[in-house]
């Protein structure tokens, strides 16, 4: 049985026939990467679909949603905002994503350049270990209807660099919590939890867990508010009741969204985890003590 501490998955999944590449635009290292990748894969009988950005060097062009829909296996090589882009997208949990860090080691993008080429071996052969990662739905409600979203890292209520404090009025499920008044509100997943919300003084948080956590961004300093963590079946509704503040909601890092005094944001657990690659002989631990240099002097 896998330990409760690392919570590994060992798959097999369908036959992988097609296998779509995403890779960070304008980084040379990444072409390069391609050019010997694909005719590697193809040597093998996989269909490989590439953005347009990269598509001189081999394979099929194709938008990130025909990958997300159609790919039987995800391969990022870039770093962490590079997986983001495409892992909301891929609703589908038997999808492996495969993130190959093009620097050092990042927390979702954890395989390294030289292991790339073993990973993919077995991942093919359909031998592999994978971590579900939780995802959230983002539901933005204001007078031009409703827009759903999925993260997972984490959605940002930020105010604009001219705004003053806004103030978000915020309940988990029927009951309020608070009305934040700060910069902003960080609505965050376990695997975001080492991301903004860490910057801004949030617990991290072991990936496999099922947990939200809600971290203000600069509160006020008379009515102090402090990161909290609630249970992962909790909805969130968040209502911003601040006019002519310039006020984005900002999904993964990607691009913001407008928000307008009265627009309501919730947060719920989605019913898709992302499947992410692991390598079984190294532990989160490990990624951590890299990252944050724990233990150096």
């Amino acid at each position: 049985m896998a330990s409760l501490t690392t919570l590994w998955y060992f798959c097999r999944r369908t036959m992988i026939k097609v296998v779509g590449i995403v890779a960070k635009y304008g980084e040379e290292k990444a072409e390069k990467i391609m050019r010997g990748t694909i005719p590697w894969l193809e040597g093998r009988g996989m269909e490989v679909l590439v953005e347009a950005e990269f598509g001189t060097a081999g394979g099929r062009v194709a938008r990130k949603e025909e990958m997300a829909e159609r790919a039987d296996l995800i391969v990022v090589l870039g770093g962490d905002g590079t997986l983001l882009s495409i892992a909301r997208l891929v609703e589908r949990p038997e999808v492996p994503v495969v993130g190959v860090n093009l620097g050092d080691l990042g927390f979702i993008t954890e395989i390294a350049l030289d292991e790339l080429e073993e990973v993919l071996t077995s991942t093919i052969a359909e031998n592999y270990t994978i971590e579900k990662r939780m995802t959230l739905q983002v539901s933005i409600t204001g007078k031009d209807g409703v827009r759903h979203l999925r993260i997972l890292n984490d959605a940002v209520i930020t105010k604009g660099a001219r705004s003053k404090i806004i103030d978000l009025e915020t309940y988990v499920g029927s009951d309020y919590l608070c009305t934040y008044r700060a910069d902003g509100l960080i609505i965050s997943t376990p695997t975001g939890s080492t991301a903004y919300s860490l910057a801004a003084g949030g617990p991290i948080l072991h990936p496999a867990m099922s947990a939200i956590i809600l971290c203000p961004i600069c509160p006020h300093t008379l009515t102090t508010n402090r990161p909290i963590v609630i249970a992962s079946d909790a909805r969130i509704r968040s209502t911003l009741r601040s006019s002519g503040d310039t006020v984005i909601l900002i999904p993964d890092g990607q691009e913001g969204i407008l928000l307008n005094n009265g627009d309501r944001v919730e947060v719920r657990r989605h019913k898709s985890p992302v499947s992410l690659v692991r390598m079984p002989t190294r532990s989160y631990f490990d990624v951590l003590r890299n990252k944050l240099k724990w233990g150096e002097r």
